[in-house]
């Protein structure tokens, strides 16, 4: 019973359900991302770029003609689909550019706290707490 005792309060540690809750919650913000690429931003590039569709973009590595990304997925021919990648590059600059914003605004409203520097024994130079009137290190009497 030690076991899942031990799993269960592993499992129930505070870090390890934000930790899920992040991965989920990520998860569901880059398939957003991804729509937002795919259906918004991609069509009005391709349209300006003379009706290009980046997912149709690909490189045909065998012997047969091939038309569509489609039609060579059916036939097996190998290709290098680079319209996908190009997708995937933009995709994932976007998710980059949207946490950049998300953590900088948060540094904002919730600026570090400041840490106290250190404070060390004069005699042996060890750290030691600020309340303390003995070094713990050297056993010096510390002058507050």
């Amino acid at each position: 019973m030690s076991f899942f005792n031990d799993f269960k309060n592993f499992a129930m540690r505070g870090n390890v359900l934000d930790l899920a809750v992040g991965v989920i919650i990520g998860g569901a913000f880059g398939k957003i991302i991804s729509s937002l690429v795919t259906n918004v931003i991609m069509p009005p590039i391709g349209f300006i770029l003379g009706g290009i569709d980046f997912k149709e973009l690909f490189i045909n590595l065998s012997d047969q003609p091939i038309a569509s990304l489609a039609e060579a997925e059916a036939a097996k021919a190998p290709v290098i689909a680079y319209g996908l990648f190009l997708n995937s590059i933009i995709d994932f600059l976007i998710v980059a550019f949207c946490i950049f914003i998300i953590i900088r605004q948060a540094n904002r409203l919730f600026p570090p706290a400041e840490v106290a520097p250190e404070r060390k024994c004069p005699f042996c130079y060890g750290t030691i707490d600020k309340q303390a009137t003995r070094c713990p290190h050297c056993t010096s009497q510390l002058v507050k």
